[in-house]
């Protein structure tokens, strides 16, 4: 298990709560959360190395398994991983009052093919509200930086379900 220090809450809280280590690990997501990877995001393959209220930071091995029938990668991995980096932070920045956030409008675009290979993902909040966020997520290639993707997503807070709540 790896734990980083991640999140740095904006405005509204509580005196001395300023950073807070969020897990990593997708056992240890589910554990503070109750959040569950899919398989469908299992496949995509989004791995995480930070997650927090303020930046989310991960990779994605890139190969066939992630094709188009024309040999490059698929757009729906790189809209995926988007929606998810961003999901992830947002819904660490509300955690503390009982929340998680959920996407309502993802704008991927798509800026360079790829057939293979490691791209990094760097997902940030451009906009934190009580009850919107705004998120951009910049996909790059491992090998020079260039971006492959970038996309930005509006996410709504919503009250965690009570049954998420219990376990906490």
């Amino acid at each position: 298990m790896r734990v980083v220090p991640a999140v740095r809450y904006r405005r509204g809280a509580p005196l001395g709560h300023y950073w807070k280590e969020l897990p990593v690990t997708e056992k240890d997501l589910e554990a503070s959360t109750g959040a569950r990877s899919s398989a469908f995001l299992r496949v995509a393959g989004l791995r995480l190395e930070e997650s927090g209220g303020s930046r989310v930071l991960g990779w994605i091995d890139l190969g066939e398994d992630h094709h188009t029938p024309w040999g490059v990668v698929h757009g729906g991995v790189y809209t995926a991983a988007v929606e998810s980096a961003a999901s992830i932070g947002a819904s660490a920045a509300v955690e503390e009052k009982g929340q998680f956030a959920v996407g309502v409008n993802n704008n991927t675009d798509f800026l360079r093919p790829m057939n293979e290979g490691r791209v990094d993902v760097v997902a940030e909040p451009i906009m934190q509200g009580k009850s919107q966020q705004l998120w951009q997520v910049i996909i790059t290639r491992a090998e020079d930086g260039k971006p492959v993707a970038r996309g930005q997503v509006r996410l709504q807070n919503v009250p965690l379900p009570p049954e998420v709540l219990r376990r906490r």
